[in-house]
């Protein structure tokens, strides 16, 4: 029986999921290792979108959210690109580059992206603004299963990390929907108010794995 109940409380903690209200992860170096997994509960889309916030004092290229499939490593990466200066949004390999996106530097910025596969248009909003739509990939699904990856960016399935593409700085409020959010929706998630919470990844409710040098920690708030 105690052999019984212990393997009962095995698969149960293999299974929970935490609430990471008010918390974020701390990417605290640069590294070709650091970095967190998170576990999606859908493996096939043939829409979504993904909304993050992150806090960086990086110059250089670096990964903000990578998504990978044995066949596409970037079946979803959204990448600043410094020597450009742009917010990259790229789906199945094939990328969207968003021009004259205020990225400054120690600030915080939300971070939403959507896409469809019916029109193929990907569209990135910053800060809740929205930028233009632009054609990515049409007529497919994103088909898992799946690596997410926070902290590096995928040039294989799970692995070849660059840490000079690394990311170095703070994360929070992960969302992912298998579907295109609204505006409305959008614009509730970047003021924090009530909007739903992502049904592929939610921040409420997140199966993670952090691997090596990164940290969950308090959100830090300024004191007035």
């Amino acid at each position: 029986m105690k052999v019984l109940l212990l393997g009962v409380m095995l698969i149960s903690c293999a299974e929970s999921r935490e609430d990471l209200s008010g918390k974020m992860f701390t990417f605290p170096q640069q590294s070709s290792n650091n970095h967190v997994r998170l576990t999606a509960s859908a493996q096939n889309f043939s829409a979504l979108t993904v909304c993050h916030r992150s806090i960086t004092d990086l110059k250089r290229d670096h990964g903000i959210f990578s998504m990978s499939t044995s066949s596409h490593s970037n079946a979803l990466l959204i990448f600043w690109d410094s020597t450009n200066t742009e917010m990259e949004a790229h789906v199945l390999d094939s990328g969207a580059a968003h021009n004259g996106v205020d990225y400054k530097l120690n600030a915080w910025h939300s971070i939403c992206t959507t896409w469809d596969s019916t029109t193929g248009l990907v569209q990135m909003w910053f800060n809740g603004l929205p930028l233009i739509r632009q054609f990515t990939r049409s007529g497919t699904r994103i088909l898992g299963p799946f690596i997410i990856v926070l902290g590096q960016e995928q040039d294989s399935h799970g692995g070849r990390f660059d840490a000079k593409q690394s990311f170095v700085g703070m994360m929070s409020d992960v969302h992912m929907w298998d579907y295109v959010l609204s505006p409305c929706e959008i614009r509730n998630y970047v003021d924090m108010i009530n909007f739903t919470p992502g049904n592929v990844l939610n921040w409420r409710a997140m199966e993670y794995q952090i691997i090596d040098k990164v940290l969950l920690e308090k959100q830090q708030k300024s004191c007035r």
